[in-house]
């Protein structure tokens, strides 16, 4: 049986459907600034906890529960995947996602009062995927963070053609400027090889007849 409750009893992404009174078609929306929660990012960018995020929804009531729509924008922080300068920026994502009223409670006139009842095994399973309203309350943040998370850039740049860093030294190659370079050196692994050749190359022989200064 999937977990008709909430992650968290009431909070600033809990929202109260009462006054849509189960009855299809009826809906309300909403415009508000709540304070960022926890995990909303990637590896190299996320939104800061406790950013202010905006929402701007819609509540409607469907046969099946309560489907919401809207959008979050929220401010980002992060660093450059080429050069890991600080970067900074927003996002925007999208939220569709229809919240089920839990079985075996009321769901409105001449609706099924079991919705689990002659389900496959297969149906079941995919039951506990689904999101279900803890009474007449929607927890919205599972859904607003796992459209946030998808709509965050995977390699975000501090710009397009940001030329990331010099494999030499590491210095930021935007920051270095075009003749930025480095001699070539040796590689050290051959070093020893190189001196073996030394060793082995032949010294010119002395003529016949050369004398020799340090023979008496």
């Amino acid at each position: 049986m999937p977990n008709t409750r909430t992650t968290t009893p009431r909070g600033a992404l809990v929202f109260d459907t009462r006054s849509l009174g189960r009855q299809p078609g009826s809906a309300r929306t909403q415009k508000l600034t709540v304070p960022a929660p926890a995990d909303l990012r990637l590896e190299l960018i996320g939104v800061p906890v406790g950013a202010p995020a905006e929402l701007d929804l819609k509540f409607e009531a469907v046969a099946e529960g309560v489907l919401v729509t809207g959008s979050v924008t929220a401010p980002l922080s992060g660093e450059c995947a080429r050069c890991l300068a600080p970067v900074t920026s927003s996002v925007t994502a999208s939220l569709t996602e229809l919240y089920l009223y839990a079985p075996g409670r009321p769901q409105g006139p001449g609706q099924a009062r079991d919705a689990r009842h002659g389900r496959s095994d297969e149906q079941e399973e995919q039951d506990d995927d689904e999101r279900y309203l803890d009474g007449d309350l929607l927890d919205l943040e599972p859904a607003l963070r796992d459209a946030v998370v998808l709509a965050l850039p995977m390699s975000p740049l501090c710009r397009d053609d940001c030329p990331g860093l010099c494999v030499e030294c590491g210095a930021p190659l935007a920051e270095a400027g075009p003749g930025h370079e480095h001699e070539d050196q040796p590689d050290p692994r051959w070093a020893g090889l190189n001196q073996l050749d030394h060793q082995a190359t032949p010294q010119p022989e002395r003529r016949a007849g050369a004398i020799d200064l340090q023979e008496g």
